[in-house]
């Protein structure tokens, strides 16, 4: 669960940072946030690999991988920035974050179904 949910913490803070200004402290929660990313990437495809026939389970995979690619991406632009923060780097960043919501509703949508199949109970 850290693991997993670590990556979308450090790029909160990431754009909390570049919010107020401190956009090397940003590029730095952006670098630590890439390893723990790419580990979440490589047990989603194994978890994949093990069960074929899951597709959410692959379509986790590849919203990891496609995290893991924004935020490369992301730190690259920053690191051969001069001053400021290049669009493409943000760009990367909030596209990263929106992947991060629609795996996390395409995540939590079988637990709300079960949700609506409670119902109070008649006196």
């Amino acid at each position: 669960m850290t693991r997993r949910l670590l990556p979308a913490l450090l790029a909160l803070a990431a754009v909390t940072a570049d919010g107020h200004g401190s956009h090397g402290i940003a590029r730095d929660l952006l670098l630590g946030a890439v390893p723990f990313a790419s580990v979440s990437a490589i047990v989603a495809f194994g978890a994949a690999l093990d069960r074929r026939d899951d597709v959410i389970v692959a379509f986790r995979a590849l919203c990891w991988v496609a995290i893991v690619a924004l935020l490369v991406i992301s730190c690259a632009m920053r690191s051969s920035a001069l001053s400021g923060v290049p669009p493409l780097a943000v760009s990367s960043l909030f596209a990263a974050l929106g992947v991060f919501v629609v795996m996390a509703v395409v995540t939590m949508a079988p637990h709300a179904r079960r949700l609506s199949d409670f119902r109070p109970a008649k006196p």
